[in-house]
């Protein structure tokens, strides 16, 4: 029998190249469990805890409780998922959270607002302008309108002192977020990043870090997060393609595979500004997730760490092709991870039971990379998929599929097996009699939140042909 890797497989497409086929909603997991030294197992299921008053636009924990824009409205929502109404921040896209020692600061639509108890009132000083983004930090409201950066003033933080503005003057590009640090503020902009550190002083109190600066930019005020004490960023350099970077002491390290560019080159700019990035350590994971107009990419340092290679992993909530991850805005409380959903007003929380996307379905698929024979051909007696079975919802008996491919483009019919029902946990999923390869050959497996199983490896029985 043939060990053959399911971490991450091959296809290829019209273009004269190879591509990288990542699992789609399975996530894989560097662990040594005898049969392999990875697995894969489902991705979260999502499921729902209540309703709100609109879709959810951004969230944060804050005194123990999570707090949400849903709509238009500031809600609170405690640990049994009772919601109550703090006040209207009016429409807009995602919003910005911070909060300091007394208040909580919500960015919505250009506009700032104050939190304390549950009164909510916004700043209306007309030296504040426009808030593309803010962060809190050493007694701050630290602002930008995209053109200058903007503090509030100590002994009251509804006032803006107009000589106390400053700019990020590297590159003439726009500011597109403000991120804090280590108690230091990145100022993000279209084609670089700068740091800045609180000097004091009687004029603008904070200072730029003039060797801290990176030379690649973010293309959008969400397009960024905090992860794994470094700050991760969709951007790129004047004149670059867009990528994936994790920015630290004045470097940034490229985490974006060629698949990973192919991806985000198929967006446009405009698409590409409405991005999310978040970032999520969990399990003895570390995953930074790519919210994509029609799909989310994850990328898990922990995992690429552990075996030497990129990981990465695709996140799709439907049964057929790609479309929107309808989790966002994770907020961990509760001693769970707290989501909203894109679609609804609904929000709720990951679990591990089941896989399913707010009580609907979706689909998993793996592939293999190409199996090679030195230039000969093979006969493929048999496949097994080494899995642990028997956590299927009860009651039902679902099929998975497998298809193969000896061009990377186009696909045999799918033959389906049975992965057994609920508390069969020695049945075997396997296929025979699957045909044979005269070069290589591409092997495809289909399943969706019925099928709830990990999987080790995939053993394959060949009989080696010489022609």
């Amino acid at each position: 029998m043939a060990a053959i890797p399911l971490l991450a497989g091959i296809y290829t497409t019209t273009t004269p190249d190879f591509r990288t086929a990542y699992p789609v909603n399975m996530v894989p997991v560097p662990m040594a469990t005898g049969i392999s030294e990875a697995y894969l197992r489902p991705g979260d299921g999502i499921v729902a805890d209540g309703t709100g008053p609109g879709v959810d636009r951004g969230g944060i924990e804050w005194n123990g409780l999570v707090y949400r824009v849903m709509g238009t409205k500031l809600v609170r929502i405690d640990a049994a998922g009772s919601v109550q109404e703090l006040g209207d921040v009016g429409p807009g896209g995602l919003v910005s959270f911070d909060y300091s020692f007394d208040r909580l600061a919500i960015a919505s639509g250009g506009r700032f607002y104050y939190l304390q108890g549950s009164s909510l009132s916004q700043v209306t000083d007309p030296d504040l302008g426009v808030v593309v983004d803010f962060c809190w930090v050493d007694g701050y409201f630290f602002t930008t309108d995209g053109e200058f950066l903007v503090v509030t003033e100590l002994n009251d933080p509804y006032a803006v002192n107009p000589l106390k503005y400053a700019s990020s003057e590297a590159d003439p590009d726009p500011v597109v977020a403000v991120v804090k640090l280590r108690n230091e503020v990145c100022v993000l902009n279209a084609n670089t990043i700068e740091v800045f550190d609180n000097v004091g002083g009687v004029g603008f109190p904070f200072q730029r870090i003039e060797g801290a600066q990176i030379m690649k930019g973010c293309v959008g005020t969400f397009a960024c997060c905090v992860f794994v004490e470094a700050l991760a960023f969709l951007g790129g350099g004047r004149n670059e393609a867009p990528g994936i970077y994790i920015g630290a002491n004045a470097m940034a390290n490229k985490v974006s595979t060629q698949e990973v560019d192919e991806i985000l080159a198929t967006y446009t700019t405009a698409q590409l500004s409405g991005v999310k990035l978040e970032a999520r350590n969990d399990r003895a994971h570390q995953f930074l997730y790519v919210h994509l107009p029609d799909r989310t990419l994850v990328y898990d340092a922990a995992a690429s760490k552990a075996l030497g290679a990129p990981v990465w992993f695709v996140l799709v909530s439907t049964l057929q092709g790609f479309a929107t991850y309808r989790a966002r805005n994770f907020v961990r409380a509760y001693d769970r991870w707290n989501v909203g959903d894109t679609q609804s007003a609904a929000f709720g929380h990951f679990v591990q039971t089941v896989s399913t996307h707010w009580g609907e379905r979706v689909r998993w698929e793996l592939t293999t990379p190409i199996a090679y024979n030195e230039g000969n051909g093979a006969i493929f007696h048999e496949l097994e998929l080494i899995a642990l079975p028997g956590s299927v919802p009860f009651g039902t008996d679902p099929l998975i599929s497998t298809s193969y491919s000896l061009d990377g483009l186009s696909w045999s019919v799918d033959h389906t097996a049975r992965v057994g029902v609920f508390g069969a946990r020695q049945h075997r999923i396997a296929w025979r009699r699957q045909g044979f390869m005269r070069r290589f050959r591409i092997q495809r497996f289909r399943g969706d939140s019925w099928a709830h199983l990990p999987v080790a490896r995939l053993e394959a029985q060949l009989e080696p042909l010489a022609w």
